[in-house]
């Protein structure tokens, strides 16, 4: 059975605090899971990167109410495809905390990643790289 992907990557509209970034994650966390939703969410204090992986229809209802969302501006979806099986088993979540950068997030990102195919790999890994720039 294949598995839906969207990975999309927006701006923030407003500051946000890691501390307001992660009780959103940990919100949509609770949230997807009962939809049988995984993925991963990169927000390096100015932009999120995200990949929302599962059924297909959930995945979908997920995308267009962050489309929605007034929190996230210039969204661009980067690519929708059908994958032969789960690239996230479980959610994961890193930011960058602007008051204490993390030298350290793009060895964060690569563990989270290990199980990501090439190309969600370079997309994270980039946007982790570039994170202060």
């Amino acid at each position: 059975m294949s598995v839906h992907q969207i990975m999309y990557i927006s701006s923030v509209t407003d500051a946000m605090s890691p501390a307001e970034c992660a009780a959103i994650a940990r919100r949509s966390a609770e949230r997807n899971a009962a939809d049988d939703v995984t993925g991963l969410l990169l927000f390096n204090s100015r932009r999120f990167l995200q990949v929302l992986e599962g059924p297909k229809e959930a995945v979908e209802r997920i995308y267009a109410r962050i489309s929605r969302d007034g929190r996230h501006g210039a969204i661009v979806k980067l690519r929708e495809q059908s994958v032969a099986a789960r690239e996230f088993g479980a959610w994961g979540m890193a930011y960058d905390d602007p008051a204490r950068p993390s030298e350290a997030l793009k060895d964060k990102v690569a563990a989270l990643l290990e199980q990501a195919g090439a190309s969600t790999r370079a997309h994270f890994l980039g946007t982790a790289e570039m994170h202060r720039g």
